[in-house]
């Protein structure tokens, strides 16, 4: 079983920058592949990033590639999304989720645990 908790989201204008972070509890933090999600008024809740068990392999969705660096720290439990060059179009509440078997899916219904969701509004 793992719980998440988001934190860092907040107003932030266009071309700034906002880090979010994950907070895991659980001793098989380590072993999961960690997700980035986001879902805005409307829309389906779509991946932003992951990150496999290791750190050494990472995903990004093509409108983040560039923007966005994902990163954890298996020593902390922790997993964070540094997000940069912020447009209007991020605008969401960001989901931290954590996937079981691994693979860096991109797809919603393959991570099991997710957290409550913190709220990101970028002014234009």
């Amino acid at each position: 079983q793992v719980q998440l908790v988001e934190s860092g989201g907040g107003l932030v204008q266009a071309g700034g920058s906002l880090r979010l972070s994950c907070a895991a509890s659980g001793r098989t933090f380590s072993s999961y592949t960690m997700g980035w999600f986001r879902q805005a008024p409307g829309k389906e809740r779509e991946v932003v990033a992951a990150i496999s068990w290791s750190g050494t392999r990472t995903s990004y969705a093509d409108s983040v590639k560039g923007r966005f660096t994902i990163s954890r720290d298996n020593s902390k439990n922790t997993v964070s999304l540094r997000m940069n060059s912020l447009k209007p179009e991020d605008t969401a509440v960001y989901y931290c989720a954590a996937d079981a078997f691994g693979g860096l899916s991109r797809t919603t219904s393959d991570y099991e645990y997710w957290g409550q969701g913190t709220q990101v509004t970028v002014s234009s």
